[in-house]
């Protein structure tokens, strides 16, 4: 998927689970445009994950063995709690 193709990772964003909605689309909403291309590209991957690991690493009930991967989960984590809650 191309990083600059908002359009194609706003879809790939909504994952139809609640709790993944909550953590990845404002995430992508107001910190995506930040991040550097290297960030894109790693955000992109991360969407190509389950959404079973997808919740357990941002609900801290594990982490990904890739360390790339875990870097981006806790960016989304930290950039989330720093922002606060933000309604969908």
């Amino acid at each position: 998927m191309d990083i600059n193709n908002k359009a194609r990772i706003h879809w790939a964003c909504r994952r139809g689970m609640r709790e993944l909605d909550l953590s990845i689309m404002p995430f992508f909403e107001y910190e995506y445009d930040t991040l550097n291309d290297q960030d894109k590209a790693l955000f992109i991957r991360l969407l190509a994950c389950d959404d079973p690991d997808l919740f357990n690493w941002l609900m801290n009930h594990g982490a990904p063995q890739d360390p790339e991967l875990q870097r981006m989960v806790s960016l989304i984590q930290t950039r989330n709690k720093n922002r606060g809650t933000v309604a969908l």
